[in-house]
């Protein structure tokens, strides 16, 4: 069983071996033309530019919502406000007198 075993590890240390030689041998990648490179880059800029500009557009939108800690913690009361100032609305509507 352990011969087998170090038989196996052997193998994989040689495959790592020869597969690092391989890597080191291979020629390095063409360089890109500068133009492409550029525009790349401008293009990454653009983008970020654009994300920044949305990210300040939430926090403005975040500013005005209400906290979650000042909200309403009773939502019977709401309820009785919303439904009073909904009969409020229809007698106005209605032109009933207040």
């Amino acid at each position: 069983m352990r011969a087998r075993l170090a038989w196996l590890l052997g193998i994989a240390a040689a495959v790592t071996v020869a597969l690092r030689a391989l890597g080191r041998r291979r020629s390095p990648v063409v360089d890109a033309p500068e133009a492409a490179v550029d525009s790349r880059a401008d293009d990454l800029r653009r983008r970020l530019a654009e994300s920044r500009q949305l990210v300040d557009e939430r926090a403005s939108f975040e500013e005005r919502e209400l906290p979650v800690d000042e909200a309403e913690t009773d939502p019977d009361e709401r309820r009785r406000r919303v439904h009073d100032e909904g009969r409020a609305a229809v007698d106005e509507m209605r032109g009933a007198p207040e």
